[in-house]
């Protein structure tokens, strides 16, 4: 009798946290669930007895993945609880965690632990999608849609939702500008053929013929971040990797060719004049020998 005690101890830990509040009757009434609680301890909710999120941002969960962690639920019970929202006597809303619910059921569990908060429906989507961007691998375009959803369906500012997310607001306005590239970049940045470095570089460039004829170098040569901003850069720059210079306004070009004229027939050659949009240019007088050289310098007075 005394060896079997200490058997059924370890069992009940090996279980999980789980295992251990099954062990605890006042955990498993319901009656002693407090709907008005903001935030209560840990219960033993049915699965049957749980909605699933409808605000739930991701909508597709690996099945490997959550096959795997089902088994891993069987070894060790639930590690982490679940959050939910009470709608009615013994009817739950699910608030984050559906990886670990779907899981739990495919692992043939019947009750799962939970806290219990209340919560609205914008405060639901809130912290369904802030749970996601903080606990699941998004990648960056899932985060920027989370991000864009928190701003138009939470109707938070870009500096609140820095705050909710741990970011600055730059990290946001980065991701945001990602929903501003075509459809099939947008889709590579999805599947990870490209990087967020890379969509980064690719936003600079305004002419989407441009831009996507880039994008597609960069897929089928499999390039570098630094490589695609240097042809980007290249592209913005022009070929020779200098900015185009501003033209002059036709009315500063005609007087300039007038002034051009007068000073070749003063000098009795060809005189080149050349000036830009801030004043600045030079004077070329060509001679083509000794005493045309004198014959400019005598009429400049300088001899």
């Amino acid at each position: 009798m005394a060896d079997n005690k200490p058997n059924r101890k370890k069992s009940a830990l090996g279980r999980g946290l789980g295992a251990l509040l099954q062990d605890s009757p006042a955990k498993n009434s319901s009656e002693e669930i407090l709907p008005e609680v903001q935030k209560t301890g840990i219960f033993e909710i049915p699965l049957e007895s749980i909605q699933v999120n409808p605000f739930q941002p991701r909508t597709h969960f690996d099945k490997e993945a959550l096959e795997e962690l089902a088994e891993s639920i069987k070894v060790q019970g639930i590690i982490q609880p679940i959050t939910v929202r009470k709608l009615d006597q013994d009817e739950y809303q699910l608030i984050s965690g559906e990886r670990r619910f779907q899981a739990s059921k495919l692992a043939g569990l019947k009750k799962i632990p939970a806290y219990i908060r209340t919560a609205n429906d914008q405060q639901m989507l809130e912290m369904a999608l802030i749970e996601n961007i903080q606990r699941e691998n998004l990648n960056a375009l899932e985060i920027a849609q989370s991000y864009q959803r928190l701003l138009a369906e939470c109707d938070l500012k870009q500096e609140e939702l820095g705050d909710r997310v741990g970011k600055n607001r730059t990290t946001v306005n980065n991701y945001l500008r990602l929903l501003k590239l075509p459809p099939s970049i947008q889709a590579a940045i999805r599947d990870q053929k490209i990087s967020m470095g890379h969509a980064r570089a690719l936003i600079n460039i305004d002419d989407i013929d441009k831009q996507l004829a880039i994008f597609k170098k960069a897929v089928e040569e499999d390039l570098s971040v630094r490589k695609v901003e240097a042809l980007v850069k290249a592209l913005n720059e022009g070929k020779t990797g200098k900015k185009e210079k501003p033209e002059l306004d036709p009315v500063k070009k005609y007087e300039l060719n007038k002034l051009q004229q007068r000073l070749a027939s003063h000098f009795g050659t060809k005189v080149s004049l050349k000036s830009d949009t801030k004043n600045r240019g030079e004077i070329k007088i060509p001679f083509h020998s000794a005493s045309d050289l004198n014959r400019i310098l005598e009429i400049l007075e300088i001899i």
